[in-house]
């Protein structure tokens, strides 16, 4: 049990920073927004300085709904990436408030109830949604939804979500590594 707590604990380390960044929602143009954007998907380095431009575009700039909630969106990623969990969860929230199909923000969202104590269950629920949603990201929600479903103990449903992250993305090592974990009878 030790060894698959660690590992499993190393899995969720690995997976919820870099999976993160790789669900940024996309803002056209040169503005603050744009650069906030930028800031979540460059996933390399993040300061509490990285929250300054979506700050500046949430408060200053003339935003579209739709530039609004990606920039909520951006902004939860840096949150989250920060280990600022509550303003993570409280930026995916406002963004799905303005709107409700905003698939990312699920996804994100669903990210840092892996990391809150007990949140496999809620994470379950919205990697679901966000698949349901078509989240341009479905190899992140599949392998998200793998780590919920190996806290709450369902490992078959983990082994499953697993290798389908990796189907959907062949060329990401994490799905491959965690799937060699596992061992496979036949009945």
């Amino acid at each position: 049990m030790i060894v698959r707590k660690f590992l499993f604990t190393a899995a969720l380390a690995a997976f919820a920073c870099p999976a993160a960044a790789a669900a940024a929602v996309t803002v056209l143009g040169s503005s603050s927004a744009r650069m906030c954007y930028l800031n979540a998907e460059n996933g390399v380095h993040t300061s509490p300085a990285s929250l300054d431009d979506c700050n500046v575009a949430l408060a200053t700039e003339g935003l579209t709904e739709t530039d609004r909630v990606a920039t909520h969106v951006n902004r939860g990623i840096l949150q989250l990436r920060l280990g600022r969990l509550d303003a993570a969860v409280a930026d995916f929230d406002a963004a799905i408030a303005r709107d409700p199909d905003q698939a990312e923000a699920y996804l994100n969202k669903g990210m840092a109830a892996l990391r809150q104590e007990g949140g496999w269950e809620q994470a379950l629920a919205l990697f679901d949604t966000a698949l349901a949603k078509q989240t341009s990201r479905p190899e992140l929600a599949f392998y998200g939804r793998a780590v919920a479903n190996e806290m709450g103990g369902r490992v078959k449903a983990a082994y499953l979500d697993y290798r389908q992250a990796s189907v959907l993305a062949p060329k990401w090592s994490e799905p491959k590594t965690e799937l060699a974990r596992f061992t496979v009878r036949q009945p």
